[in-house]
């Protein structure tokens, strides 16, 4: 009985406090170089939340599976006997553990592996990121751009494979970890800039919206070439079937202000 969770209980090669770190602070670090450089408010505040978004909702996520699942960790029956004996109910043979509670808690928090989806969450958002800013499909084969982009996927990995290694995860928790965490880093990363291989891949969607708005202010502020006001151009009425048509106490000033400008 409990043969497979009969694993050694050791200590986390990749402690605790290290995972915010590693998924936050670095991505937030290459996203205020990059502001730095570009001085692109826009780019920064986006980029900031994408990557809140990303690690919180994760965090979240991860945290009501855990506690939904409660699937016993690997080395749970260590956590539940520390003095290696088991003890088991004579009539139901279920398990009595004689551990510490809050040890044991955490042990049944093996499925999914929060070190890994974080991990996902915050360098997945990171190589999307780094994805977009250097154009790594720009179709012009440079396997460098690749290689940049998918290190922090790599690093993601390599602590996800420490949780096995430790004995605190099981295998299919760190592959559900990882699956989950890069799934919300894309919707977060997407919900806030396009596909790195889009033209206008390089930045938030924000900024380009804010260059069409701004652009549409311009040429409703210069119609048809005409120094005509906006307040003018609004009493222009199109009927059907009528052509354009101008209300009557504004047809003199819109014609003066025409006859003015073909003089000029």
């Amino acid at each position: 009985m409990m043969e497979d969770l009969k694993y050694p209980l050791q200590q986390n090669t990749v402690p605790l406090w290290a995972v915010p770190m590693i998924a936050i602070l670095v991505p937030l670090a290459v996203i205020l170089i990059y502001y730095l450089v570009r001085k692109d408010v826009y780019d920064l505040h986006q980029a900031i939340l994408g990557l809140l978004f990303s690690v919180l909702i994760t965090g979240v996520l991860t945290d009501s599976i855990k506690d939904a699942v409660g699937r016993p960790r690997p080395d749970f029956f260590w956590r539940c006997f520390p003095d290696g004996k088991g003890v088991f109910d004579p009539v139901t043979s279920k398990v009595m553990c004689t551990g510490l509670k809050s040890v044991i808690k955490e042990g049944h928090k093996s499925f999914p592996s929060g070190h890994t989806s974080w991990s996902f969450a915050g360098l997945g958002f990171l190589s999307w990121y780094m994805a977009g800013k250097i154009r790594v499909f720009d179709r012009r084969g440079h396997v460098a751009k690749l290689c940049i982009c998918v290190f922090p996927l790599l690093v993601a990995a390599l602590i996800g494979v420490s949780r096995v290694d430790d004995y605190w995860h099981h295998w299919q928790d760190v592959f559900a970890g990882g699956l989950l965490g890069i799934t919300v880093a894309s919707f977060c990363y997407l919900q806030f800039f396009p596909l790195p291989n889009d033209i206008d891949g390089w930045g938030p969607h924000i900024y380009f919206q804010m260059l069409a708005d701004s652009r549409n202010e311009t040429q409703h502020g210069n119609f048809n070439g005409l120094n005509v006001a906006p307040s003018e151009i609004e009493n222009v009425c199109i009927y059907p079937h009528r052509g354009i048509g101008v209300s009557d106490d504004n047809m003199n000033a819109v014609l003066g202000e025409i006859e003015s400008g073909r003089r000029s």
